[in-house]
């Protein structure tokens, strides 16, 4: 499901391509801000997971060779529909990028990935605090459809 190459530039003058081992700062910092900290090495290691995994993809945007947002994807065999679900498990645009059209772009690209993978649908979920972000994915035609719960599972 991941793929090497860029998908060339957009009229923002973004480009977007998959994270490499060399993005780990990158993608350290982003992980950072979007309010999971994450070390350089930790951030090396999920890369490599991700490269070696054909279920997950992850893609980095870069405006004006900085990177500047990324989207991760993990695509899953979805029993009660019988069907791929593609699941955006990460999207997050630096603050000085937001409004620029990047968070869209990389909706976009994950919607062509998911296609291209063989899903029948994209699904993301959001924290209930990120209100602004909720009102950004309705604006790009995703819909509330449920409730997740979560417990952590100790050692």
């Amino acid at each position: 499901m991941s793929q090497a190459f860029s998908t060339g530039h957009s009229p923002l003058g973004t480009d977007l391509r998959s994270a490499m081992i060399a993005d780990a700062d990158d993608v350290a910092r982003l992980l950072t801000e979007l309010g999971y900290p994450c070390e350089i090495d930790e951030a090396a290691e999920r890369i490599d997971a991700i490269a070696a995994n054909d279920r997950q993809a992850l893609v980095l945007a870069r405006r004006d060779g900085a990177v500047c947002g990324l989207v991760a994807l993990d695509y899953m065999y979805y029993l009660p529909l019988g069907t791929i679900t593609c699941r955006v498990t990460a999207l997050v645009v630096t603050p000085t990028s937001q409004g620029l059209g990047i968070g869209r772009q990389l909706l976009k690209e994950a919607e062509r990935r998911a296609r291209t993978g063989g899903a029948a649908r994209i699904e993301l979920t959001s924290g209930s605090q990120r209100t602004e972000a909720h009102a950004f994915y309705r604006a790009c035609g995703y819909k509330d459809s449920s409730v997740r719960f979560v417990k952590q599972l100790g050692a």
